[in-house]
Formats: C-alpha cells, sequence, structure tokens
C-alpha cells in the first residue's frame, strides 16, 4: 500500500500509511498574529480528520491552540515534554489524549510506529526564559518510514539520529523575510537531504504565512523557496525525487524496501 503525504501549507501535513491518519503541526488559520495566509485556503474540514497528531515544539505557528480545539475529541496528541506546563491552555483540551514525548521515545499507533527524534530549534514557547521542552522532529514507520523535521536546523548527528528513512518533508524557508538560527533554508534543506538519503522528499514550511505590511520586502523569500530547493537537491542529492506540492495538493508514493 502505498504512503500518502497531503501538503495543507506551512508545517501542516497529513501523513496517511497503514490505514492511519497522521497530521503533524496543524494550523488552520487565516490569520496568526502579525501573520496572514497568503496562499492556499484555510484547510478543509477533512484535514482537521486523524488518528494522531504530532507537534513538533511550542511556538504558536506549530503548537496553535484553536486549530487544536478543533480536533476530533479522543484525538491521540503527540507533543514535547513539558508542553502542558509552558502552554496552559493545553490542559484545557481535555477532550484529546495528550502524551508529553522527549527524543528517543517510540509510540505505537496501530500498525504505525512513531519514533521521536532530536531538531536543532528553540523550543521556547516564547523567546525568553529557561528552555524546558525540547523542539522534536518524527519518524512514522509503516509502510514507508517518514521524517518530518518540524523546524530544525543542520546538525552533524542528523543522519544517526534520524535514521534510514524513505520520504523526508523538509522545511525549506519561514514567514518573513530572514531565517534566524535552528532553520533550513532551501540550501540547508537540500544538504539535509543529502545526508539522509530518502527516496523522495517534499518541501513544506513556506509560501503559506506572510507578516502583514511586508509584502514588497524581499518577496522572493515567500515564493521561491519551493523551487530552490528542487534546483539544489537536483545538484546535493539526485536520487531523492523531490514532489513540490501546492497547498492542499497530494502525492501517493510506493516505496519497497
Amino acid at each position: 500500500m502505498p504512503v500518502e503525504i497531503t501538503w495543507w501549507g506551512h508545517a501542516t501535513c497529513t501523513i496517511q500509511d497503514a490505514n492511519i491518519r497522521v497530521l503533524t503541526d496543524p494550523l488552520f488559520a487565516r490569520r496568526l498574529a502579525h501573520l496572514r495566509r497568503r496562499q492556499g485556503s484555510v484547510p478543509p474540514a477533512r484535514a482537521r480528520r486523524a488518528d494522531v497528531v504530532l507537534v513538533s515544539h511550542l511556538h504558536a505557528d506549530h503548537l496553535h491552540l484553536p486549530s487544536l480545539a478543533d480536533l476530533a475529541p479522543g484525538t491521540r496528541l503527540l507533543v514535547p515534554r513539558g508542553a502542558p506546563r509552558a502552554v496552559p491552555g493545553l490542559r484545557r483540551l481535555r477532550q484529546l489524549r495528550v502524551t508529553e514525548v522527549t527524543p528517543g521515545d517510540e509510540v505505537r499507533i496501530g500498525e504505525l510506529l512513531v519514533r521521536v527524534v532530536p531538531a536543532r530549534h528553540d523550543g521556547r514557547r516564547l523567546p525568553v526564559g529557561p528552555q524546558r521542552s525540547p523542539a522534536l522532529g518524527y519518524v512514522v514507520e509503516g509502510e514507508a518510514r517518514t521524517y518530518f523535521a518540524g523546524d530544525t536546523g543542520l546538525f552533524d548527528a542528523m543522519a544517526e539520529r534520524v535514521g534510514p528513512v524513505d520520504v523526508a518533508l523538509l522545511p525549506v524557508g519561514g514567514w518573513g523575510p530572514y531565517l534566524g538560527e535552528g532553520h533550513l533554508d532551501a540550501g540547508r534543506a537540500a544538504r539535509a537531504l543529502a545526508r539522509l538519503a530518502p527516496r523522495a522528499a517534499v518541501p513544506v514550511h513556506y509560501g503559506t504565512y506572510w507578516p502583514i505590511g511586508m509584502d514588497a520586502v524581499r518577496p522572493h523569500e515567500f515564493h521561491a523557496p519551493g523551487d530552490e530547493f528542487v534546483r539544489l537537491a537536483a545538484v546535493a542529492a539526485p536520487q531523492v525525487a523531490v514532489h513540490k506540492l501546492g497547498h492542499g495538493e497530494s502525492v501517493r508514493l510506493e516505496v519497497a524496501r
């Protein structure tokens, strides 16, 4: 059975594997603080259906409480260790089954195994205070091994800590004209692809949200990262099939191990 990947925008994807629906970092808002959705419609109701939801870190564009509140009662939710303490609103979502995880943990969901892997990124809810929650990536293992990187920078042990994967969902941009530490741009994502050596990749986390009033400031940083990643990946990792999706588009991948 093939694995199917749907990109809803930003870091929000559905991974369908072994008849299990996995949703990553759900963000269904038209506007979030100073950001507004500039491409792609707000995902439809079917995007909110999931057996398990993976939250990579506590930033509000990845752990978005109103979007989590839209999930069906009983949905399993994996969050970084310490998230309910750092984000009190999470404790009010009593209809969800919340599990705190940290790198090295493994969680079984039906026929899927979800492995929790590290990410190099600021795991705090706000850019102040102590680091108490890790930023995470996840590897969803079923018919395929699909790596959702969340937000991360390159780190030396990336291939070793993530392990062999068949599909990589990699961030290639951001929501502003400049990327800080702990992020992948198109070039660094292509280098990550060369290290990970999956069979296929999908670029995410670009071209969806943009700060209000910054439309004329370096607009290529909003539009270009996906195409730039395709170009650079062809040089750095020519053996990897890169699938650049539009918002709401899906790709079905046959993975034979």
